[in-house]
């Protein structure tokens, strides 16, 4: 139950950041949605790197349908010299579902106990 609002957390304020910030805003959100709930790294990873490509996924065809797939063909064929708009948007997502997955990553790490070696 924890980490499915880890998910919501991350997943509705990396959109209320992304309205008004950089599309780096998302880790920032994950890093301090982790610092603020923690779970073990793996668990966070999965967490911000799901929430952020379902988030970036639909926000893609949501922007995609609304203008006839017009720009995102064009970029997928500029960028990745196929002419596939949903493969694009997969791309994006996975990206920026990495960047988010990496720093909740590093929040769980960083307040993970440390031990002293002696």
């Amino acid at each position: 139950m924890k980490s499915f609002s880890h998910f919501l957390l991350i997943l509705a304020l990396a959109y209320a950041a992304g309205i008004i910030m950089p599309w780096w805003s998302v880790a920032l959100v994950a890093f301090v949605v982790t610092l603020v709930l923690p779970l073990s790294p793996g668990k966070s990873f999965f967490s911000a790197f799901l929430s952020i490509f379902i988030l970036w996924l639909v926000l893609a065809f949501y922007l995609d349908v609304r203008n006839d797939h017009l720009l995102a063909n064009r970029m997928s064929e500029m960028i990745l010299k196929v002419r596939s708009a949903p493969l694009l948007g997969v791309v994006s997502a996975f990206l920026g579902a990495l960047v988010a997955g990496f720093a909740a990553c590093s929040a769980a790490f960083f307040r993970a106990p440390r031990k002293v070696v002696s």
